[in-house]
């Protein structure tokens, strides 16, 4: 299955806009979390599971647990305050 991964803000900085990967039927967030880690020294440094970040899926905030369809798209960003 292809997946879209998509980054923003300082984790955009780091690893660019986003890529393309492949992941077998029935991933969820949190392992291709994983799979990304294992990508690079940086990707491992960025998404590290120490570092609090947020995850969306086809554009609805996600935990860990939510299930990939093919085509999806989930997005990796820091979580962010305002005032």
């Amino acid at each position: 299955m292809q997946v879209r991964v998509r980054y923003f803000a300082s984790i955009r900085e780091a690893l660019g806009t986003g890529e393309s990967v492949e992941v077998g039927p029935g991933t969820h967030v949190g392992g291709l979390r994983d799979a990304l880690i294992a990508r690079s020294p940086e990707h491992a440094r960025v998404l590290a599971r120490g570092r609090a970040l947020r995850s969306a899926l086809d554009h609805v905030l996600c935990d860990d647990a939510a299930v990939i369809a093919d085509g999806a798209e989930v997005a990796f960003f820091p979580p962010v305050t305002g005032g």
